[in-house]
């Protein structure tokens, strides 16, 4: 029997939401660890300072406050957009099942288009014309199946799939905020996918200007919105190889283009053959790969607006604080293993690693690990 959909946020929650995602020291997984920690975000905002004290910090980081909240709401209503929760309409539904998905997501466009099964479509920015043809050719037929094509709108191969998709519906996503497009170019192309019912998203604030670091946190959200990621060029060290491998630890399946031993923007999709991917030479062998797996009953249910708080597990103590500190340190250690050798229940154990994440000290990993910085 399918699930109820939960009710959509109250204008107060989404201001809250809001307020505690923008804060310091605050990602997605942190998040919903002070949601179900502390019971709701007003409760989270709230607890915020003292958290920041008890994990070390000198200083409690910036909260964001609510005239900074309502602004960022008011302005993204003004460009036509607004902020969704996974259990909303306008966020992708593949994305809102990932343990790190962004709490409320930035969209304009289609909201319908967004429900749609989506594939990425991902490559060199130099691509050859070759390459950008197949990615045309390819875009187009997956359109005429019923699929999105999501992509990143860089240049190359990237820009090709979004030109070639936009009849067939296409979604970008975005490094920078929603009024940010790079490359500066492709404004033109932005507003032809959001007027042809195709869409754009973004988890980074209006007026954030991308930087390097931030488009492997835009390439999570193309795999994560995608049944599957076709890689057309990519070269070694390539962006398009960290979202397919972003796709694998998803679940999702990965494709490669082969293309010739002799040209490096191939190197890396060769390589991603070599390690398993499915080799694809047109858009039967993503349909006929992803149909079995689009029929199966959804086995996630999207994140509703508050998880259900710890009850009953207490505050650690200076001493548990003390002996999970001193085992960990800058190498990755899995919590499952700092439950084990710190031999304290395993809500105190993220209790701790909340506080020093809230205070700027705790950096996590893939795989359920975690280090000092």
């Amino acid at each position: 029997m399918p699930q109820a959909q939960a009710p959509s946020l109250s204008d107060a929650d989404r201001l809250d939401w809001l307020r505690l995602i923008r804060s310091d020291n605050v990602g997605p997984r942190t998040f919903r660890s002070l949601i179900s920690h502390c019971g709701g975000a007003e409760a989270a905002l709230d607890a915020l300072p003292a958290l920041a004290r008890r994990g070390g910090a000198a200083l409690p980081g910036r909260i964001c406050t609510v005239a900074e909240a309502e602004r960022e709401i008011a302005l993204t209503m003004r460009l036509g957009g607004r902020l969704v929760a996974g259990h909303e309409d306008g966020y992708p539904p593949g994305l809102a099942t990932l343990d790190d998905a962004p709490p409320l997501l930035g969209v304009l466009g289609a909201t319908a288009t967004m429900k749609r099964p989506m594939i990425a479509i991902v490559g060199a920015r130099n691509a050859s014309a070759a390459g950008q043809k197949f990615a045309a050719m390819l875009a187009r037929d997956l359109g005429e199946a019923g699929f999105v094509v999501v992509s990143g709108l860089a240049r190359g191969i990237d820009q090709a799939a979004h030109r070639a998709a936009l009849s067939g519906g296409t979604v970008a996503a975005l490094a920078g905020g929603l009024d940010q497009i790079y490359p500066p170019e492709h404004v033109e192309l932005l507003r032809a996918i959001v007027d042809t019912q195709g869409g754009a998203m973004s988890e980074m604030p209006l007026g954030h200007v991308p930087r390097a670091r931030d488009f492997p946190r835009r390439n999570r959200l193309i795999s994560g919105s995608s049944v599957g990621v076709v890689v057309v060029e990519a070269a070694h060290r390539s962006g398009s190889l960290i979202t397919a491998r972003f796709a694998n630890e998803q679940g999702r399946e990965v494709f490669a283009v082969p293309g010739s031993p002799l040209d490096p923007r191939s190197a890396g999709s060769n390589d991603l053959i070599k390690q398993g991917a499915t080799l694809l030479t047109a858009a039967a062998d993503v349909i006929d790969a992803v149909g079995p797996i689009l029929r199966r009953p959804p086995t996630h249910r999207l994140r509703e607006p508050d998880a259900p708080h710890e009850a009953g597990t207490g505050e650690p103590d200076q001493r548990d604080r003390t002996r999970i500190i001193e085992l960990l340190g800058p190498s990755p250690v899995g919590i499952d293993d700092l439950v084990h050798l710190a031999g304290v229940a395993p809500a105190l154990v993220r209790a701790v690693l909340l506080e020093l994440e809230i205070a700027g000290r705790l950096e996590r990993h893939g795989g359920g690990q975690v280090s000092l910085i």
